[in-house]
């Protein structure tokens, strides 16, 4: 990790936790193309009994603000799998639109999943 660029640099999700902070997942920004100001997200909560508790949208906002005003980029996507819904609600919520599908694109558990494409761009941003 320590070879990319910074902006490219994973970082800690923290939450608060009595009187100090308590690592649940880690979140940045893994491809950047610095030409066309595009950039793609990540974000990951390892502990399932802290999803859906608004910690995600959080996140996706935070990482939206990075990205649109430090890093200067224009256009931030992700991928997100079908079977995601509580991510696909917290990337939706944060200004998020679907581009694609990318039907049976992923195997999982079995079985054969379609992976969503979806995309912000800097004029759709909300802070």
């Amino acid at each position: 990790m320590l070879q990319q660029a910074p902006p490219e640099h994973s970082m800690v999700i923290e939450i608060r936790e009595g009187d100090g902070w308590k690592p649940v997942g880690n979140c940045g920004f893994h491809v950047i193309d610095w030409r066309s100001r595009n950039g793609e997200l990540g974000l990951f909560i390892g502990e399932k009994s802290l999803w859906n508790q608004g910690y995600g949208t959080e996140t996706v906002r935070l990482l939206l603000r990075h990205g649109f005003n430090t890093l200067n980029l224009h256009r931030i996507s992700l991928r997100v799998f079908e079977t995601n819904p509580g991510g696909i609600r917290a990337y939706e919520k944060a200004g998020f639109v679907h581009e694609g599908r990318f039907r049976e694109a992923e195997y999982q558990d079995g079985l054969y999943i379609d992976v969503l494409y979806m995309s912000v761009l800097r004029s759709e941003f909300k802070e």
